[in-house]
């Protein structure tokens, strides 16, 4: 203490009498000199720095399942345009716009008329036709009984049964125009190729519509379609999910999927993924896929957007940990654990997704390890620590 002070007013003595040299850096001077030399000191002579303070976690194996949601919109499992299909003029419209039809319920009536007079028409041509067939019959069963008694020529045989030949022909000409003419009166009343909800007319009575003109649109409500893209490296795990359990890519395949509606509840009907594209879309980077509802109260509305919530896999004996225990070392991503010595360890792991928040690891840990969830960031490999150790397992 004699030295440490005869050496502090040696120092005074030299900065005091300088000029600009003030009191209270003299003053600091002293005060940082009796601090080092009041410092304890351990038997080697160094100052004792206390151990880093840790929390540990124990960690378990679980089974954990990989989800992800993504954005989707609801289309009818039928959405079926209803045309016309002769020309004519739209006489009347048989149903009101946005009702529930049955498959074959009459939508509209186009004016039949000269579709009845065509059908009147083609019967009496095949009537014509088939009393020419008859006559032709007589005059063949005539001739060919003369030709048997060398009573006619064989020229005159082969023009009777030519001649029958062509009234049969004639016959059957007629009776596939009757059969048109009574399909295309048929068509005049347009019926619904599907039970479901009827649209919009697209165009009045009274128009003048052509063979192909589109009336409305019937959609089928029940069950409905969601379909949604997955991002290309959820697809991906999706594959290799696959593959996993032993499925051939040829057998058709289905997975459960989840609608989250838009006011955020979960639709109480589960669903069933029935579609996967086989490619990916080069513009998007993504992969179509259609989930399939059964939608009998009609809460999944055409052209409705919503999420789709999908179970891309299931992981076997795996850890899940707070994302913050996760660094960067020279061999990749690691953690770092305590044994029964309080001594730290660098663990060098796997990771999988992110479920939940939490840090999936696939390799690199082992049931009991004491992970290292706090405290972390100035350790060292082979450090000792004080640990703290939490309640909760991971």
């Amino acid at each position: 203490m004699y030295r440490t002070t005869s050496v502090v007013n040696q120092t005074l003595g030299r900065l005091w009498p300088r000029r600009g040299v003030r009191a209270p850096i003299a003053l600091l001077v002293l005060l940082l000199l009796l601090t080092a030399c009041g410092a304890p000191q351990d038997d080697a002579g160094g100052q004792e720095q206390p151990l880093p303070v840790v929390t540990v976690q124990a960690v378990t194996p679980q089974s954990v399942q990989v989800e992800g949601e993504y954005a989707g919109r609801v289309r009818g499992f039928r959405e079926v345009e209803v045309r016309a299909r002769v020309d004519g003029i739209l006489e009347e419209r048989l149903y009101t716009e946005g009702q529930l039809v049955e498959a074959g319920d009459p939508l509209f009536r186009i004016d039949p008329e000269p579709y009845e007079i065509a059908v009147r028409r083609a019967e009496a041509e095949r009537g014509d036709a088939a009393a020419s067939l008859a006559q032709a019959k007589r005059e063949w069963d005539r001739i060919s009984g003369l030709y048997q008694q060398d009573a006619v020529s064989r020229r005159e045989r082969d023009q009777a049964e030519t001649n029958l030949q062509l009234a049969e022909a004639r016959l059957a000409m007629s009776e596939a125009a009757l059969a048109d003419a009574r399909r295309n009166l048929r068509y005049t009343e347009v019926t619904a190729p599907v039970s479901g909800a009827t649209d919009l007319e697209t165009l009045p009575e009274g128009s003048l519509i052509e063979r192909g003109a589109l009336l409305t649109v019937v959609t089928r409500h029940d069950p409905a379609h969601v379909r949604f893209a997955l991002p290309e490296n959820d697809a991906a795990i999706q594959r290799v999910a696959r593959r996993a359990m032993g499925r051939v890519q040829d057998e058709v395949q289905t997975y459960a999927a989840q609608v989250i509606l838009p006011g955020g509840e979960a639709y109480e009907r589960e669903g069933q993924v029935d579609f996967t594209a086989s490619t990916i879309d080069p513009r998007t980077g993504t992969v179509s896929v259609r989930a399939v509802f059964e939608n009998p109260d009609g809460d999944l509305v055409p052209g409705q957007f919503v999420r789709v919530r999908l179970v891309l896999q299931e992981l076997e004996d795996v850890f899940l940990i707070d994302q913050n225990a996760v660094g960067e070392g020279r061999d990749g991503p690691r953690v770092f654990v305590v044994d029964d010595e309080d001594v730290a360890h660098i663990r060098t792991v796997r990771l999988g997704p992110v479920v939940d928040g939490r840090q999936v690891v696939l390799e690199g840990l082992d049931e009991g390890d004491r992970l290292v969830v706090n405290g972390q960031v100035a350790l060292s490999d082979g450090a000792s620590v004080e640990v703290t150790e939490t309640n909760g397992e991971s």
